[in-house]
Formats: structure tokens, C-alpha cells, sequence
């Protein structure tokens, strides 16, 4: 009896679910991106000394800074990607997915362009790490492109998935390799080795993100299969609850079916001889 009072009289009042739910509708996947994409943004501005010029002063003048410029590139279009998830989720009275997944195959577009121009002076090991991340792009996006015509295809899905934690991954992995090498001496691009691991590390991520996502699935599934039928078995007794009074058209289906039975007990004295 406790229990079902419990169950028929909860204890947060309506307002707190009003928030409860606004709070779960919040777009906190865009918002992440606008706060990453801004952060980075502005790290890559304030980094160099001499701050971000696009052309120098001298005769002819000449471009400066290009990767820089890039990777700025990059983390607006991050940014922007996240000021649209939430502007759909959350200040659009409707929400778009079309929008939202057009939006993202467009910025992935022009990633894969700016990438593919990021590694004209590469070499080596750098040049290396960027070639398996385009690899990884280009990939995504052909995914993402066949969503925008079977938004609703599970495997697409779970693709897509794997791929965005690939490129994360590696992008965390590259910055290590390039920039912070965890030994302390950078990677050396004429040592045949070096470039070996590179492509050995990138196995081991895409083993790791494949493990990472079947444990994720094992896991969903358990779940699923073991307390999915007790909630089978408990759906009908909790129905009642949950049963609405009947409705202007259900009490008119009702004097429909009683006028019928009347008209028939009518004529079944007149039938009979």
C-alpha cells in the first residue's frame, strides 16, 4: 500500500518536473560545442605574439599564419555547428533534423577540404597522422551523406558513432604525437619505425573504440533482455492508473451500438409469426 501511494502520489511537485524537463530538453551536446569551438577559438587567436595577420606589411605582401588560419576555420565551424543543434532543440518551435543533419554533412564537407590542404608541407610523421585522420573524415562523411536519404538505418547510425569517436580519439592522439610527445623527444620523420607505430597506434584506436562500443551494446542489451519482461508482466497492472474517462466519441459509439440493439429488439417481434 506504501508503494502504490508512492507510485500514485509522488513526492517532487509539478513544478519540479517542469524543470526536470526543461532541463532534459536542453541541447547539452550543442552547447558543448559552442563552449569548446569558442575556447579553442580563442586559444589559437591569443597564442601567437604577434596576434592573427593575415597578410605581412612587406612588398608583395604574402599570406601569414595558414594552418593557424585553418585551425581557426575549423573551430568556427564547430561552433557554429553547435549554435544550430541548438537553436533546433531549443529556440525553434519545431524542431528540424533534416537541418540539423545537413548542417553537420556541410561542416564535414568543408573539413575534409581544409584537411586535405593542412598537409601540402607535411612530411614524415606529421604528414602520416593527418593522411589516417582524412582517412577517418572521409569515411564519416559518406556515412553522414547516405543519413541525409535513410535517416532511420541503425547500422548508418551505429557507423557514424564509431567514426565520430575514431576522429576524436585521434585527434587526441595526434596532438600527443606532433606536440607532446609522452617520451619527451619528438618523433623522428627518416626513422622508418616511428611511422610504422603511428599506423600500429591507430589500430590499437580503432580496437579500442570498436571494444568501447560492443561493451556499450552488451551492456544495453542485458539490460533489455533481463528487465524488459518484468515490465511486460507489471504493464497491465499499472494500466489502471494510467486509464483516461471516456471521451465525447467514445459515449457516442456507445448510444450508437444502444439505439442498434433497440432497433433490433423492434424487429424481432415483427419477424417472428
Amino acid at each position: 500500500m506504501i508503494l502504490k501511494g508512492c507510485l500514485l502520489y509522488p513526492l517532487c511537485s509539478p513544478r519540479n518536473k517542469q524543470r526536470c524537463a526543461r532541463l532534459w530538453k536542453i541541447a547539452y551536446g550543442g552547447l558543448l560545442k559552442i563552449v569548446t569551438g569558442s575556447l579553442l577559438t580563442f586559444y589559437v587567436v591569443l597564442c601567437l605574439d604577434g596576434g592573427m595577420v593575415l597578410m605581412s606589411k612587406q612588398v608583395p605582401s604574402r599570406f601569414m599564419y595558414p594552418k593557424e588560419w585553418q585551425h581557426l576555420t575549423m573551430f568556427i565551424l564547430l561552433t557554429l555547428n553547435g549554435c544550430v543543434d541548438f537553436m533546433c532543440k531549443n529556440v525553434l518551435p519545431q524542431r528540424y533534423v533534416g537541418l540539423e543533419k545537413g548542417t553537420l554533412v556541410l561542416i564535414i564537407y568543408e573539413l575534409l577540404l581544409l584537411m586535405v590542404s593542412h598537409i601540402k608541407d607535411s612530411e614524415g610523421v606529421e604528414l602520416h597522422v593527418h593522411s589516417l585522420l582524412i582517412l577517418v573524415v572521409f569515411l564519416l562523411l559518406l556515412v553522414l551523406t547516405a543519413e541525409l536519404w535513410a535517416p532511420n538505418m541503425c547500422h548508418l547510425q551505429l557507423m557514424e558513432t564509431f567514426l565520430i569517436l575514431m576522429m576524436g580519439s585521434w585527434l587526441m592522439q595526434a596532438g600527443f604525437i606532433l606536440y607532446r610527445p609522452v617520451s619527451g623527444y619528438p618523433w623522428q620523420d627518416d626513422d622508418i619505425s616511428d611511422i610504422m607505430f603511428v599506423t600500429t597506434f591507430f589500430c590499437w584506436h580503432v580496437m579500442i573504440n570498436a571494444s568501447f562500443l560492443l561493451g556499450i551494446y552488451g551492456f544495453s542489451s542485458f539490460w533489455y533482455h533481463c528487465f524488459r519482461p518484468s515490465l511486460k508482466l507489471t504493464g497491465p497492472k499499472e494500466a489502471p492508473y494510467y486509464a483516461s474517462t471516456p471521451g465525447a466519441l467514445y459515449k457516442l459509439l456507445q448510444e450508437v451500438e444502444q439505439s442498434e440493439k433497440e432497433d433490433q429488439a423492434l424487429l424481432l417481434p415483427k419477424s417472428s409469426p
